[in-house]
């Protein structure tokens, strides 16, 4: 998975491809088909009130700014490996926490970069405020992390095991 560290982000190799496979597609088949939308859309007249053209111009501009944010992000990356199952919490790794210590309230997490947000599981980036309260902690420990209302909120660290998504 990711881990930042001085605008550095370690990948995983399925991951690196992943991101690389995603970005040839924004940058090749997409940009094409993106281009084309715009040309029909055009054609149809005025462009002043011509929902479809502005519509594909700002589907374009979102498109160039993940081609952006990708390219950033491949260009510094550390490709590396998955992290180990040996019970400490680290990017990558899903993780089973329980509220206040209490085992019949948990939460089950990735702990990642945004880009490996899945509708399968809920991820939290290291660098949240429960991301960056479990991080490098072990099985068995407790934990704590600021909420919004700067109160503090303990869990304890039930689970870490790598991410098979």
């Amino acid at each position: 998975m990711t881990q930042t560290s001085e605008n550095v982000t370690w990948l995983t190799q399925e991951a690196y491809n992943q991101l690389k496979a995603e970005l040839e597609y924004l940058s090749g088949p997409a940009r094409t088909e993106i281009a084309a939308k715009i040309a029909a859309a055009r054609e149809e007249g005025d462009l002043r009130e011509n929902g479809g053209y502005h519509a594909a111009k700002e589907e374009q501009g979102k498109q160039e700014l993940r081609v952006r944010q990708l390219t950033q992000l491949l260009e510094n990356a550390k490709v590396g490996e998955a992290p180990a199952a040996d019970g400490a919490v680290a990017p990558g790794m899903v993780v089973t926490i329980a509220f206040d210590g209490d085992e019949d309230d948990t939460l089950d997490f990735l702990l990642a970069s945004r880009e490996y947000a899945s509708a399968d599981i809920e991820t939290y980036s290291p660098q949240s405020p429960l991301g960056s309260g479990v991080n490098g902690k072990k099985v068995g420990e407790d934990a704590q992390y600021e909420l919004p209302n700067g109160k503090l909120a303990s869990v304890k660290i039930l689970k870490a095991e790598p991410y098979q998504g």
